[in-house]
């Protein structure tokens, strides 16, 4: 049974973040990385990639670049965890005993919640696509720029998702294609969300119902999707005030699919009764273990599940691991920091930052709840950079 001093469990942003932090450290901790993926995605880009800007290969980069020197790669799934023995199993039936477990496996995306979704998302002539994967995603592309009349639906499940803002990024950037070819009044675009209004925070949700507004979206709120029948091209909705079902039909359907936390956590002794691994809100040390932290998509922090939030956190949970094995008082705290590029159109996006308290945090001395195409350019050009030569490197900014 191989031992590790600190194990990280993903290889996503988190988990190599937090990987490189503690490489690049004046006294570098011994790390394994269990992660199963060859390829590494950057997905905010995606958006962008729907809407016909960027072709999806410049999201996709080989894992294994982003690795930290001297940390160790273990290509396996994780089965199971015994936190009180401090190990965990992979589905291969190895076992791995640590010192300290960082748990970073990210969020579950559930194809099969919605009867009639995995069938149909992303296949020629079923108008149903999706952002929401490498697979799906040049379909929604395919069907923006197909789509003369009709009616155009963006959903949003009544889970938590990766990227709150994104569902109606594509919904923005639809409408303004849709403008440009003069097509915006031959087409109804709905936006049918499980949600209460656009934005938790007031000062966007202000803006953004101007923007629904200019577009003359036809918003529908408490609406869930729970079934296509791709071959009427028709979709049903729960509405959740009341538990009545409505059928919609469309021409193009864009789907937000539900998600959840991994499995092989949501059945763990890790698991808050939500099912993500629950840790201290500030410290992001676990409730239980203290040995064992957690941040990122699938952690129970009550915030946006972001990779801008992540390049807060990820320096929280070092500093606080480094000195839990100093057995010193933690002595960083995260408060909730995290950040929405709100794409409203080609050229033009609000850049939302907020914390816990839903209180703006904004980063640069300008409103920005107003739409600029200089942070559509920080989204489109610069954030990528970073992120890559960046946050995965270990670097914090």
């Amino acid at each position: 049974m191989a031992h590790h001093q600190v194990i990280v469990v993903g290889g996503g942003t988190a988990g190599l973040a937090v990987a490189a932090l503690l490489r690049n450290q004046e006294n570098p901790l011994e790390v394994a990385i269990i992660e199963p993926s060859e390829k590494h995605y950057y997905q905010p880009i995606w958006t962008l990639v729907g809407g016909g800007v960027f072709d999806k290969s410049i999201s996709e980069k080989d894992e294994a670049d982003f690795i930290p020197e001297g940390a160790t790669w273990i290509k396996e799934y994780v089965d199971s965890f015994d936190p009180l023995n401090n190990s965990l199993t992979t589905k291969d039936g190895h076992s791995f005993t640590y010192d300290y477990l960082v748990v970073t496996a990210g969020i579950q995306i559930n194809w099969d919640l919605i009867p009639g979704l995995k069938e149909s998302v992303g296949k020629p002539g079923t108008g149903v696509c999706s952002n929401y994967s490498f697979e799906t995603v040049e379909s929604t592309w395919e069907n923006l720029r197909n789509l003369k009349k009709g009616r155009a639906i963006f959903t949003q499940p009544n889970t938590p998702i990766k990227c709150g803002g994104a569902p109606q990024k594509i919904m923005h950037l639809s409408c303004h294609y849709l403008q440009k070819h003069g097509r915006n009044n031959d087409v109804e675009v709905v936006f049918a969300s499980a949600g209460g209004g656009m934005f938790a925070v007031k000062k966007y949700k202000e803006a953004l119902d101007k923007i629904v507004a200019r577009n003359k979206v036809n918003t529908k709120f408490g609406h869930n999707l729970v079934s296509i029948d791709a071959d009427k091209k028709e979709a049903t909705f729960e509405v959740l005030a009341t538990g009545d079902r409505i059928l919609l039909e469309y021409d193009m359907l864009h789907v937000t699919p539900p998600m959840g936390p991994p499995d092989f956590i949501k059945n763990s002794p890790l698991a808050a009764d939500t099912g993500w691994v629950s840790v201290d809100k500030y410290t992001t040390q676990h409730t239980k273990f203290a040995n064992v932290f957690a941040i990122g998509d699938c952690s129970n922090l009550p915030t946006s599940k972001t990779g801008a939030a992540i390049r807060k956190q990820a320096p929280t949970l070092v500093a606080n691991l480094n000195a839990a094995i100093q057995n010193k008082p933690l002595p960083a705290a995260y408060d909730g920091y995290t950040s929405c590029p709100l794409v409203t159109g080609y050229g033009r996006l609000i850049l939302a930052e907020f914390d816990y308290n839903k209180e703006p945090m904004e980063s640069f001395p300008f409103d920005q709840s107003k739409e600029r195409y200089s942070m559509y350019a920080l989204k489109a050009y610069a954030l990528p950079n970073l992120y890559w030569h960046g946050m995965l490197k270990g670097r914090k900014f």
